[in-house]
Formats: structure tokens, C-alpha cells, sequence
């Protein structure tokens, strides 16, 4: 999201895509609405805040951002990004000083914003404004003060956060988030909560314009809760008051309005800060679960809790309401996960009233059924790798040659097949792996296939291998808390040598033994 022109649709333009009788005065009119927060109540600032000169950021910082920038897209202040890499050795030293002096006065320059919105389309084919998502193209210099703040005080911040806002259940926009994680804590949750219950509830909720509403007020009210020095949680405070946009659209410009809701989608500060927002977001029932990837929010309910789940409801609306957010009932989903050796004698409770009842449930990006069989996801994604072999064809007869179809083909294919494959690889049949082996052999048949990429089974094993280390190595990895404790016995005897020291867990049913973390676990190496 930061600041760069999102692509539409293969070969067309962002301008093709075009409403009859819009304009930007319209756009921009729809989006102001959306941002303006009708209980809007200035944040206060930390009047603690000393008034001795401290250096927040290094020259070495500035030139380091500065070097690395890659091309995005330019600000109404029309300073382009190649510009301000090509000048680093001469910008780092008097842009320090104006970050410095911007910290410690906790004040942001107007020009910093402003920011114009170029509306893309978030469906193939849009018909109405609401089709189109805001991002706000910000100027260059405050994306890279936005992401130095970010990376300086907000991340270690949320790593050793305050007991009222917590974040161990958000795995999105922090250093070791994926959607990998997430999908692997839910996967987690359910089998674990199914050796000791029938079955698990999980219901996926949904918000409307989670970014683009948010109550500034009240993100910052847990911000100042977080531990950060007091200069830069006035700044964020400046940051977001006053902040003016206006929307670019067929050649026109709007006038400029004024944002008083939202985290600017399009910023370096907007997703880091949304996760603060959700950091108070939490279940009221004990044994009750929540996992968050953003604003896609998971309630997981064991069937001894079944009756809490209209409290939970209730509960995600009633904070909804106090950070100025919209649920969406109407895309809730329920899926009740089952252990398909004892579903014929199971009693399932009836559904929650105008919520969905489902077998089948995409959990960011991945599908699953209520027996956690992945045969539905790893069929679609077949099918989508398919076309793209069709691509691939065509591009050949064009003239392209084998080395770079097979360069497209490991970056596209490849990545989508092994997409979040740690999470899901462990609940794969024989069956699905011979489907997977088969596409592949297929794809060799037309050469699109490099000679030196391993077998998929090796492909996977390589992802988690990587992941596990990172996890067992970093204490603060989102997934680390998944981790058993380390063994007495490897601490006073000599056992035979592991990879690691934890405990090994029992192997109870073949659902916990398809997770992630335990698979990993047995492995003599990784």
C-alpha cells in the first residue's frame, strides 16, 4: 500500500475503468462522507512531552530509506521517488534534521497532508463509486518518516504492549505476520479445542470501510497506552488531525476535503495503526478464541460454549459502534468443523439467526470444508494455475523463449500452488498430492518447468523448514506462543540429539498430528 498504482486488470489502464455521469467531484464527495466522523472529538495530546533535543532518527536511517526506495507513485508536492534516491548522499543530513525537528515539535508539515485519491476498482467490473477502493497517494518524504516511525516506535511498541490492548491474536501488518500464520493459529485452535469437544464453531465476521472509518480519537486513546516516547505520540496526534484529501478521475481534479475518520489507506502508518485499533477487540466468553488478519476477524467457539455465541456477536457490535466502525452481518459465515470419524452421530446446534451456514469456508485465501479436507482449495487452485499455462502458451508463440516462460512460470504458478502451503500441507490425502504431482508433470510436458526446481513435496518441505527456524529462533515471531515448553529431560540427561529442546506433544488424533507446529516437532531435522 505504499503509495503505488495498483494494477486493474492485465493490458487495460486504471482510466479505462470509468462510470458514466461520475466525476471527481462525485468520487471525492462519497469518500469524504465515508471519512468524516459525525462524534469526531479532537485527541489530546501528552503535555509531558520534554523539550530536550534528542536525536530520533539517524542520518544513516534517512539514507538508507532513501537509497532503497523503490519507484512509486508522486504526491501533489511532485517530489518523485527516483529523484529523492538518486540525491541520497546529499538529502540524508537535512532531511534528519527535518524529521528530528518534526518529532520534537510534534509537528507535521502541511504539505505532508495532503494527499490525492485514485479510485481502483475492487471488482472486475465496476458499476457504482463503491466499487472503487480509495488509496490516498501521499507524498513521498512522509511515506518514509510514516515507515521510520513505524518500524522505530510503533512495532517494538506493539511487541511489549500495555495489559489493556493486546495484539498475541493479530498476525497482520507486524514484522513476522502472514496470512500463513493466521491460517496455522486457527488450524491450531480448532483441532486442539476438537480432541476435548464434537465439534467447533468458527464464524468469520466482516466490516464495512474497517480503514477508511476508524475513530481517530479512539485509536489514539490506545496508542498513548502503548510505550513510546511522548514527542512521537504527539506526532502521530498531528498526523492525524487535519489531514485533507482530493480525488484524481478522468483528468479532473476535486477540491480538497477534510478527513476526521479513517487511517488513510495508502500510508505507511494507516495498517500498523489499524492494528492497534483492534488491539481491545477481544472474546468475552472464557475458552472462546479470536483471530484477527486485519479487519478479516475469526471468532472460534468450542461446542461447550455454543450458547455464547450470540455475547460474541454482540460483543464485536458493540465495539464496532464505539470505534466508529459498520459490521456486515450479511457477509458473516458459519462453518462448523467436525471429526469426520464421529459426524454421524453428532447433534449440531441450529444456525444463528440471518448469519450463513457453511460446509466450505475461505480463510484468507485458503478453502477448507467442515472436516478440514483441503482437496476443494488445492482443485481450485489447479484450475487458476491451468489458465495461466494457457498464458504461458500463448506467450510462446509470440516468440518468448523457454528461460523466461520458466522464469514466469516459477514466480506465478509456483507461488500460487505453494501459497500458504505450511499451514495447509499437513491435511493433504494421497489423493491431493498425486493431483498436485500430476499438474506438475503436465507443466514439464510443456517445458515451462525449470530443470532444477525440486518436486512439490520438496517445495513445501523447503517452506517449512524455513518458517519453523524462524519461529523457534525469534521469541517475538507471532507463532512462537504456539510452541510447547522446552523438555525437563533435555535439560538433566543426555538424550539422543534433536533439532530442538522442546517437549514433544502427544500425539492425540490425526488432526492435531496435520498441524504445523507438531508435524515440525517430529521432525529429526529441519
Amino acid at each position: 500500500m505504499d503509495g503505488v498504482d495498483f494494477p486493474v486488470r492485465p493490458g487495460r489502464k486504471q482510466e479505462d475503468v470509468q462510470l458514466d455521469g461520475a466525476n471527481a467531484e462525485s468520487f471525492n464527495a462519497h469518500y469524504a462522507n465515508i471519512s468524516t466522523d459525525p462524534d469526531y472529538r479532537t485527541p489530546s495530546y501528552k503535555l509531558t512531552a520534554s523539550t530536550t533535543s534528542v536525536e530520533f532518527i539517524t542520518e544513516w536511517q534517512i539514507f538508507k530509506a532513501l537509497d532503497r526506495r523503490r519507484p512509486t507513485s508522486t504526491g501533489l508536492d511532485l517530489l518523485p521517488s527516483w529523484f529523492l534516491k538518486l540525491g541520497a548522499p546529499v538529502f540524508c543530513k537535512p532531511l534528519a534534521e527535518l524529521f528530528n525537528l518534526s518529532i520534537a515539535t510534534s509537528t507535521v508539515p502541511l504539505q505532508w497532508k495532503e494527499a490525492y485519491i485514485k479510485p481502483v476498482p475492487k471488482v472486475s467490473h465496476p458499476k457504482v463509486i463503491p466499487d472503487f477502493r480509495p488509496i490516498s497517494i501521499t507524498p513521498v518524504l512522509t511515506r518514509i518518516m510514516e515507515r521510520l516511525i513505524v518500524q522505530q516506535f510503533l512495532y517494538p511498541a506493539i511487541e511489549s504492549a500495555a495489559t489493556t490492548v493486546q495484539f498475541s491474536d493479530q498476525y497482520a501488518f507486524r514484522p513476522s505476520g502472514s496470512p500463513t500464520a493466521a491460517i496455522i493459529s486457527i488450524l491450531q485452535t480448532v483441532t486442539h479445542l476438537l480432541i476435548d469437544n464434537p465439534y467447533v464453531i468458527v464464524i468469520s465476521l466482516d466490516f464495512s470501510k474497517a480503514f477508511d472509518t476508524v475513530r481517530q480519537s479512539t485509536l489514539l486513546d490506545k496508542m498513548a497506552q502503548l510505550d513510546m516516547p511522548d514527542e512521537v505520540y504527539n506526532w502521530l496526534v498531528n498526523f492525524f488531525s487535519g489531514h485533507m484529501h482530493c480525488t484524481r478521475y478522468r483528468g479532473e481534479v476535486s477540491t480538497m476535503s477534510l478527513i476526521t475518520a479513517g487511517i488513510i489507506q495508502g500510508s505507511s502508518i494507516g495498517p500498523a495503526s489499524y492494528v492497534v485499533n483492534t488491539g481491545d477487540l477481544q472474546v468475552v466468553t472464557p475458552g472462546n478464541h479470536m483471530v484477527k488478519f486485519a479487519d478479516d476477524t475469526y471468532v472460534i467457539i468450542p461446542a461447550a460454549n455454543v450458547r455464547s455465541r450470540q455475547a460474541e456477536l454482540d460483543n464485536v457490535e458493540q465495539w464496532s459502534r464505539a470505534n466508529n466502525l459498520k459490521v456486515n452481518p450479511a457477509k458473516y459465515a458459519e462453518i462448523i468443523f467436525v471429526n469426520k470419524r464421529q459426524k454421524s452421530t453428532m447433534h449440531l446446534p441450529p444456525p444463528i439467526q440471518n448469519i450463513t451456514r457453511v460446509t466450505t469456508i475461505r480463510i484468507l485465501g485458503v478453502t477448507f470444508t467442515n472436516s478440514l479436507s483441503v482437496a476443494e482449495h488445492i482443485q481450485v487452485v489447479i484450475n487458476s494455475c491451468a489458465q495461466t499455462l494457457y498464458a504461458l502458451r500463448i506467450l510462446r508463440s509470440h516468440g518468448m523463449d523457454d528461460a523466461a516462460l520458466q522464469t514466469i512460470y516459477r514466480s506465478v504458478v509456483i507461488a500460487k500452488l505453494t501459497y500458504a502451503s505450511s499451514a495447509w500441507w499437513g491435511f493433504t490425502t494421497a489423493t491431493d498430492r498425486q493431483r498436485l504431482d500430476a499438474f506438475l508433470r503436465r507443466s514439464q510436458r510443456c517445458r515451462f518447468v525449470p530443470p532444477s526446481l525440486p518436486s512439490f513435496t520438496e517445495l513445501c518441505s523447503a517452506a517449512d523448514n524455513e518458517l519453523f527456524k524462524q519461529v523457534i529462533n525469534n521469541n517475538k515471531h507471532v507463532l512462537h506462543g504456539l510452541l510447547p515448553p522446552i523438555s525437563v529431560a533435555s535439560q538433566n540427561y543426555h538424550l539422543r540429539q534433536r533439532k530442538h529442546s522442546l517437549e514433544l506433544p502427544c500425539k492425540t488424533n490425526y488432526l492435531m498430528n496435520s498441524n504445523f507446529i507438531q508435524r515440525m516437532l517430529y521432525l529429526d531435522s529441519y
